[in-house]
């Protein structure tokens, strides 16, 4: 492992739990855990499974710059209502994605979760048009799965009031903590905001509930993957709107009336007249899964390049995201796509392939 690799603060937890660590986004990550990535997923699914996703960025933006924020993303942050969170994007001039974010009106403050590989260039961004502070010293538990809510209820009944994207303060092992009730499963879950100096004693509590195990960032993709959720510098990048990925319902409805976002003319002009691309959902036919990269072909035409792709344990075969041209992008569409250089038979399947289970009261 190099040595230039960040870790993060259960770094010794997770090599005490058999952890197989691999370098991700600059950090010295576990990918999976001695059951491994299958019994991962398929634990997540049925019960709770606990994620350390500390190398994420956490920001404090104070809430009297909510107005400079918002002129930086397409959601209404205004509007946020107190302890309420929202997923948006942070947008360049040409309506390229810089990153995606979850944001949370903390009261005197917006709490922002950033993405870990993209979070010293989005506070460079922010700084320079408003006061934002990247918090060093917390770290990140993302707990998820059908039993996450009845582990919450014996250790912090206090959250079980929230719905998804509501966050609310709790404490757990005696520490304080900042909870919101949302994650990158499809599952209902809470993700925990906690000081790093007491990550781990969290984090054991966490795991010392009979339905909690460990989770490593194989079973994090394919998770997220089934739920048809983006992940940042594969499925969207600068060099994609939100409409073509198919994010266009993260431009708040008063932002459109004021067009007063980043790339707000370009953004428009395909909400209106459409986009040449967009991302899909993508069924291969057969066992043979094809990755990210593979070509999309029509009629034997290249028409786009799969962005995400694996193996989907809980459908039982192999799935993909990726961009095709607009024409092609309809439910049942037949397309090909090249594995291994032989062009196999797949089609445009409808986003997400396993439906979503998060809380809404």
């Amino acid at each position: 492992m190099e040595e230039s690799l960040a870790r993060t603060p259960l770094h010794a937890l997770h090599l005490a739990q058999g952890a197989k660590m691999v370098p991700f986004a600059g950090y010295e990550m576990p990918v999976q855990y001695p059951p491994g990535i299958m019994a991962e997923h398929f634990h997540t699914r049925a019960k709770a499974g606990l994620f350390d996703v500390s190398h994420m960025g956490q920001v404090r933006i104070p809430s009297a710059a909510a107005a400079a924020f918002e002129k930086l993303v397409p959601g209404d942050i205004v509007g946020l209502g107190p302890m309420r969170q929202r997923y948006t994007l942070l947008l360049d001039e040409t309506g390229g994605i810089l990153d995606d974010l979850m944001v949370t009106n903390a009261g005197d403050h917006l709490f922002v979760v950033v993405n870990a590989a993209r979070k010293h260039a989005d506070i460079a961004h922010l700084q320079k048009t408003l006061d934002a502070e990247l918090l060093e010293d917390r770290a990140l538990l993302a707990l998820q799965g059908p039993a996450a809510a009845a582990v919450m209820g014996r250790l912090a009944p206090e959250l079980l009031s929230l719905r998804f994207m509501g966050a609310g303060q709790c404490r757990l092992a005696g520490i304080p903590c900042f909870a919101t009730r949302s994650g990158y499963t499809g599952e209902d879950g809470f993700e925990i905001s906690v000081p790093a100096d007491a990550a781990e004693k969290v984090a054991t509590l966490l795991l010392d509930q009979p339905e909690v195990m460990p989770i490593g960032l194989g079973a994090r993709d394919s998770l997220r993957l089934e739920a048809g959720l983006c992940l940042y510098g594969h499925d969207i990048d600068e060099t994609t709107t939100p409409i073509e990925a198919d994010l266009g319902w993260t431009i708040a409805k008063r932002r459109r009336e004021e067009a007063s976002f980043p790339g707000a003319e370009i953004i428009l002009r395909q909400l209106a007249e459409g986009p040449p691309r967009r991302r899909v959902g993508i069924q291969p036919e057969g066992r043979a899964p094809a990755r990210e990269g593979a070509e999309i072909l029509s009629g034997g035409k290249k028409i786009g390049s799969i962005t995400s792709g694996g193996y989907g344990p809980t459908v039982g075969t192999p799935i993909a995201m990726g961009y095709v041209a607009t024409a092609a992008a309809r439910a049942g569409a037949a397309l090909e796509l090249m594995v291994r250089g032989t062009p196999r038979p797949a089609r445009v399947a409808p986003l997400p392939f396993v439906p979503h289970r998060y809380y809404r009261g």
